[in-house]
């Protein structure tokens, strides 16, 4: 994999005054990913924890086991019946108490990229346009996102 996280600045988030984030290599759940933990924090994020065995915060990239590829079209028709489709993941975990005197829950954000095989090979502009803008909105709207999720407001 490509992937080699290095440390993160973090969106603009009310509450949080220029965070960053520093990431250190970790055993990733499956030999199909790369995973990060969080080990030190920059900016001001008040009561914000690192990464911990009870408390995790940790950043994950994963690929499919097996890549898909494009199967021959139809000799009669020149249709490809079936396009199968590769799926890659990130997943964020943050462990979170959820109310005095309750044990850790763990929170989550998983993006999910599905890819139609071929697509990477005759058109992979279009999966790169997918990608900027995909992460530009996330990006644009991280303190909106921020306030969805504590207020319900979308």
């Amino acid at each position: 994999m490509t992937i080699s996280l290095s440390n993160i600045t973090g969106a603009t988030v009310t509450g949080l005054t220029s965070p960053t984030y520093t990431v250190t290599a970790d055993t990733a759940p499956s030999t199909m990913g790369k995973q990060w933990t969080v080990s030190a924090l920059g900016g001001t994020q008040t009561g914000v924890d690192v990464h911990s065995i009870s408390k995790p915060f940790t950043i994950a990239f994963f690929r499919p086991s097996a890549l898909r590829t494009l199967p021959s079209a139809l000799p009669t028709t020149g249709v490809v019946p079936f396009v199968p489709k590769n799926s890659y993941k990130v997943i964020t975990r943050k462990g979170a108490l959820p109310a005095l005197n309750q044990s850790v829950q763990t929170a989550f954000i998983k993006t999910e990229f599905v890819v139609p095989a071929g697509v990477d090979s005759y058109e992979p502009e279009e999966l790169r346009a997918m990608v900027s803008a995909h992460i530009g909105a996330l990006n644009q709207q991280a303190d909106a996102l921020a306030t969805l999720l504590l207020t319900g407001t979308l």
